[in-house]
């Protein structure tokens, strides 16, 4: 169902800018440190760690790096995440709701129920993880980049996007009512099912496999 012939401009890669760190970072332990309103963490790398039970708003965490840490039962709102990388790590069912989010990484991550909800999102990639039942409900996204990634069941209802690629991703049964996806190519998407309106989709880039299941989804019949 997947198309890799592009030939439109308006399907040309996004630019992203990569996170801006410095050659040498300072090992902290998240778990051990205190993390409550408006705490800041900056130029620090943290690894092999669990970091629980924690709620906080207004978190801000500048240049650092995460590899193989897990966070469970994490809820911080209004977070400020800037020139950051996660390598390996699960922050399944986080709550980041209103989060401000710049030149981010995700690589090899568990996203499964990551909450973005209203969240503002730019220069962000998202590689190879694992984002089902993921929610961007609301959230304003530009220059975004979703490569190889699962986001089946994911949630982008009445979300912007604006220069945001998906490559070779998985987004069936997700949920786009009330986001305008002209200009937004799926071409490189698998997927039997989306929630979208034709409105939605006007402008859209699919392949041509596509675009059975699409008719099928508004109740048109194909004869063969």
């Amino acid at each position: 169902m997947s198309s890799n012939n592009h030939t439109d401009k308006s399907s040309a890669p996004v630019k992203i800018v990569k996170p801006k760190l410095p050659k040498q970072l300072e090992s902290v332990i998240l778990s051990d440190a205190v993390l409550d309103d408006e705490s800041s963490f900056v130029q620090s790398a943290c690894q092999d760690e669990t970091v629980s039970y924690i709620s906080a708003d207004k978190v801000q965490f500048d240049q650092m790096t995460f590899h193989n840490v897990t966070f469970q039962h994490v809820t911080l709102e209004h977070a400020e995440l800037t020139d950051l990388v996660f390598n390996h790590c699960d922050l399944s069912n986080v709550n980041l709701s209103e989060a401000i989010m710049y030149r981010v990484q995700f690589n090899h991550c568990k996203i499964l129920g990551l909450d973005l909800t209203a969240a503002t999102i730019r220069n962000v990639v998202f590689h190879q993880c694992t984002g089902d039942y993921a929610t961007f409900r609301f959230a304003n996204m530009k220059q975004v980049s979703f490569q190889s990634t699962s986001l089946v069941k994911s949630d982008f209802y009445h979300s912007e996007l604006h220069k945001v690629e998906f490559l070779d991703c998985q987004i069936d049964q997700s949920q786009f009512s009330g986001t305008k996806l002209a200009g937004i190519d799926l071409s490189r998407t698998d997927f039997h099912n989306i929630g979208a309106t034709l409105e939605d989709l006007q402008g859209c880039i699919i392949s041509p496999h596509q675009a059975i299941p699409l008719t099928k989804i508004f109740g048109l019949v194909v004869k063969e």
